[in-house]
């Protein structure tokens, strides 16, 4: 069995699991989500409380006791809470605005890029600093958008120019002439600077002499 199969699944008095069949069907106050249950998955409700059941055992059963769990959980807090994505837009001139239906994206181009919102997804936008959220019902189709919107521009790793999640981390590379001359420094062979070390934290670089403490 599944550990995270067997979790039970907190359904509010506000939202209706049904099932008929092979398929899961929740109704809630922000609207209805369904997902198929694959053979030998059944959903068993008691005091508010929904538990997954599978009837086969082995490893390949665990693992699809999980997901079947994890796909009924999502749609129930779907139609209670709904799920939600933030990006922010990192760049100058790099602009978003919200027109319709549509995104319209400045990202440093000749040309303006929109981005359609499909049928069940939200987007708010804030221009100080240009942040977007994508909210909706199914969190699978939150996730896909939110996606395809950072890969419009992902951020480059040297000035973190571009789209990214709010929260996310980028590994940053230094540039080609900071590196080449933290080569030279440690070699020793930076005329003049051989007292001189080289401190890069959190982002700043700074040549500071060895008397002030500083050491590799």
């Amino acid at each position: 069995m599944s550990r995270v199969g067997k979790k039970p699944i907190p359904v509010p008095d506000s939202v209706a699991l049904t099932v008929k069949g092979a398929l899961a069907r929740a109704k809630g106050p922000l609207g209805e989500l369904t997902t198929s249950l694959m053979p030998g998955i059944t959903v068993r409700q008691e005091d508010g409380i929904a538990h997954v059941e599978i009837a086969q055992t082995g490893k390949r059963a665990g693992a699809i006791h999980g997901v079947m769990r994890a796909m009924v959980a999502n749609i129930v807090e779907g139609v209670s809470k709904g799920y939600k994505r933030e990006l922010e837009i990192i760049g100058t001139g790099y602009r978003v605005a919200l027109e319709g239906r549509k995104l319209i994206f400045k990202l440093g181009r000749d040309h303006p890029v929109e981005f359609p919102l499909p049928e069940g997804i939200e987007a708010k936008v804030t221009d100080r600093p240009p942040k977007v959220e994508i909210s909706g019902i199914d969190k699978v189709l939150v996730g896909q958008i939110s996606a395809d919107i950072r890969r419009l521009q992902p951020p480059e790793p040297y000035k973190g120019k571009g789209i990214k999640f709010v929260g996310e981390y980028i590994r940053r590379k230094a540039g080609k002439a900071f590196a080449g001359m933290l080569a030279e420094i440690k070699a020793g062979r930076f005329q003049g600077c051989k007292d001189i070390v080289f401190v890069h934290t959190g982002g700043i670089f700074g040549l500071f002499p060895q008397s002030q403490g500083f050491n590799w």
